[in-house]
C-alpha cells in the first residue's frame, strides 16, 4: 500500500482513512489479521504511536477488534462494514459536489454530468 499524507489533516486520521479503504474495498476482508503497529508504522513512515492511535480510533468504531496474544482483526460485522462502505462514499459525493459547487457548477449541471459521464462509461 502506497502511504501519502495531505497537510492539514491529522495523520492518524488520514491512516484511518486508508485502513478504511482497503477494508470497504474488500481488499481487507472481514476477520481478516491487521499487521503490527510496528510494521504497519515502518511501512507508512509514522511514529508507531500514531499508528496505535489510528488503531484504537477504529477499535473504538468497532471496525476493528483485539484478541489477546493473538492480535488485531478487521471486525466481523458484515453489515457495519457495508455502513461503513456507503458512509465513504457519501463523503466522497459530498467532497466532490463541494468542489463542484465551488467552480460555479449548479446542481442540475452537477447532475447532468454525472448522467452523461454514466452514459459514457455504459
Amino acid at each position: 500500500m502506497a502511504w501519502e499524507f495531505k497537510s492539514g489533516i491529522p495523520i492518524y486520521l488520514q491512516i484511518v482513512e486508508t485502513l478504511k479503504t482497503e477494508i470497504a474495498s474488500g481488499k481487507l476482508r472481514a476477520g481478516d489479521p491487521i499487521r503490527t503497529v510496528r510494521d504497519l508504522a515502518v511501512e507508512a513512515g509514522v511514529n508507531p504511536n500514531t499508528m496505535q492511535r489510528a488503531l484504537a480510533q477504529m477499535e473504538q468504531e468497532g471496525i476493528l477488534y483485539t484478541v489477546r496474544a493473538s492480535g488485531r482483526f478487521v471486525t466481523k460485522d458484515e453489515e457495519r462494514i457495508r455502513k461503513m462502505r456507503i458512509q465513504l462514499a457519501e463523503e466522497e459525493v459530498r467532497s466532490l459536489y463541494r468542489r463542484l459547487t465551488g467552480i460555479g457548477l449548479s446542481r442540475e449541471e452537477i447532475i447532468r454530468s454525472v448522467q452523461n459521464w454514466k452514459e459514457e462509461e455504459g
